[in-house]
């Protein structure tokens, strides 16, 4: 599977479990961090561990394994890292307050109409 493959992957597994506001943003030309960032929201913290919960065990029996995942805690802002793709998954009001999507606004987002419900 391709990392843009992967990514799709991902943001089709937390549309399934009514992730909110899926965004995919192509960053391989500017950061040596990944290549892609899955962004979504959730109406709750439960919700946000949930879903985080649900993309590790799919990617897992798919046979790709998190590298690190951050703030399960809390579940405000969880972040797992599978090497070209880091996924952050968000309460509504701390996506908001981050503002990922402004922050790397120069990169492009990737289409993923066809693996995500329409809003």
């Amino acid at each position: 599977m391709t990392e843009l493959e992967l990514g799709r992957t991902i943001a089709g597994c937390i549309d399934a479990k009514k992730g909110e506001d899926i965004k995919m943003l192509d960053v391989h030309d500017r950061t040596t961090l990944c290549d892609y960032f899955v962004i979504a929201s959730a109406g709750n913290s439960q919700l946000v561990r949930a879903i985080a919960e649900d993309v590790e065990e799919k990617l897992s029996d798919l046979g790709y394994d998190v590298r690190r995942r951050e703030g399960y805690d809390t579940a405000d802002w969880v972040l797992l890292d599978y090497g070209c793709v880091v996924v952050h998954l968000f309460r509504a009001e701390q996506r908001d307050f981050y503002s990922l999507e402004r922050l790397w606004r120069d990169a492009p987002e990737v289409d993923i109409s066809d693996v995500i419900r329409p809003n």
